[in-house]
């Protein structure tokens, strides 16, 4: 038997059309998790004209898009840290109310909705035009050249023309457009999406006072399909996980068997009686690029959430009349694009303390992903490198946020927000120094790219 084709896709021809350009920007930076935020605050504190679009309605990606509020909870007495924006963003919180003392940490939890408007100050501060509720759809090239971006919105088309890029998409969106080498992690390899929410109604005293009676280490971890590797320190240490609730609400046929992955952390308890940043949902297989597969994940996502809500009131102290507050905007995806770049990260960096004469930032020896958990309490910490922001391929582009190029098991570490915010502000500095100084990315002097770090505070080796 012969071997089936494919069916045809079928396809529409498009008009031509022209476009119109809206601005012109010296830097312009496409999404704004703490990769892209700091990214376009660091640039514009050089000197430069800067433009920051993003989808959706606010900035902060991740912390406030999704919901992800433990900015820095892997910080503990000797964890050594580069400084920078990504502490600026904690220490404004702090002062504008949008934060509380972490959980398991010496961190503070970030409120997600109060951190909208942290950035917000931010932005404004920097002087730097920010462009909500843009999509991105395309690059603009020249030959090999990334010259800027068409978005779309509720305006239509328009187009966005820039000295410089930087892809903080997380999905390197606008890399992978343009030509760059872009490699994938296969949809059934991927880190687990989350659709995060928070709950309200939960008695904070008699909750606590469950956790303390029961209290859950790092050790706990490894339940339903997940098997965790540690170094052997962390297994020990106090973790705010829950798993018992839903193990009993399994038995007792409250929750569907096949859900044995409904487990995780907890934020912070508040006196208000919400419980916040709940991280129990991992839903395996989704794939970040597909909307089709993300449209299957989010409504199974807060289907399984409610399955979590209902165990929670029947089995854990103090949530018996707790409801469901909200859901993150959207669900939160840990893996999909990563660009091949001119220097790729690997394991052995991230767990071998790597250093590079390049380096925009360090960060501390932690890694979460890929069934591996290790927290930095000895002070060991990595040089995160400028040239795993520089794409192949495409001049005039850098990559920042969890697409920087590196391995598997480097993109456990260099995947989470606070580093994010490390190669974020770094970008922004090198794309500034690149248009005050005429030179293309890969050509941007090292010893200004320190003194540029030193000035904003930041500690790279």
């Amino acid at each position: 038997m012969g071997k089936s084709e494919a069916a045809p896709v079928l396809t529409i021809t498009e008009p031509a059309r022209e476009t119109a350009v809206i601005r012109k920007t010296d830097v312009l930076v496409v999404g704004s998790g703490p990769g892209g935020l700091a990214a376009a605050i660091a640039a514009a504190r050089c000197g430069v004209e800067v433009t920051l679009v993003e989808r959706f309605g606010c900035f902060g990606g991740n912390i406030t898009v999704v919901g992800v509020e433990g900015f820095a909870w892997y910080r503990h007495e000797q964890t050594v840290e580069a400084g920078g924006i990504g502490w600026e963003f904690e220490e404004r919180a702090k002062a504008m109310g949008a934060a509380v003392p972490e959980s398991q940490s010496l961190s503070y939890e970030l409120d997600s909705e109060g951190f909208k408007v942290v950035a917000d100050r931010l932005i404004e501060e920097a002087g730097i035009h920010p462009m909500l509720h843009r999509q991105f759809v395309a690059p603009v090239m020249d030959g090999d050249t990334i010259a800027g971006i068409v978005v779309e919105s509720k305006a239509g088309r328009e187009a966005i023309l820039a000295g410089r890029v930087i892809d903080a998409t997380g999905d390197a969106d606008v890399a992978v457009r343009a030509g760059a080498v872009v490699g994938k992690t296969p949809a059934e390899e991927m880190q687990a999406a989350s659709v995060m929410f928070h709950l309200a109604g939960v008695d904070k005293k008699a909750f606590m006072e469950g956790v303390r009676a029961d209290p859950q280490t790092y050790s706990d971890w490894a339940v339903g399909e997940w098997e965790i590797e540690t170094s052997g320190k962390e297994d020990k240490m106090f973790s705010p996980f829950l798993n018992k609730p839903f193990a009993q609400a399994i038995d007792e046929g409250v929750i569907p068997g096949h859900l044995n992955t409904i487990a995780g952390t907890w934020g912070a308890a508040h006196e208000t009686g919400e419980l916040t940043y709940m991280n129990l949902i991992h839903l395996a297989g989704c794939d970040g690029t597909d909307p089709d597969s993300m449209t299957r994940f989010e409504i199974e996502g807060r289907s399984q959430a409610m399955h979590a809500i209902e165990a929670l009131r029947r089995y854990t102290p103090g949530c018996a009349n707790a409801r469901l507050r909200n859901f993150g905007m959207t669900i939160g995806i840990r893996d999909t694009r990563k660009i091949d770049a001119v220097y790729n990260i690997t394991e052995s960096d991230v767990r071998n303390e790597g250093r590079f004469e390049d380096s925009v930032g360090i960060y501390p020896e932690f890694i979460d992903g890929y069934g591996v958990l290790i927290l930095p309490t000895t002070g060991r910490y990595m040089h995160v490198p400028y040239r795993s922001m520089l794409p192949k391929g495409v001049r005039n582009l850098l990559v920042t946020g969890r697409a920087i190029g590196g391995d598997r098991i480097a993109h456990a570490a260099t995947r989470n927000m606070a580093c994010c915010a490390v190669a974020g502000q770094g970008a922004g500095i090198a794309a500034a120094l690149s248009i005050k100084s005429g030179v293309d990315l890969p050509m941007v002097s090292t010893a200004e790219l320190h003194a540029a770090l030193d000035g904003q505070g930041v500690r790279y080796h």
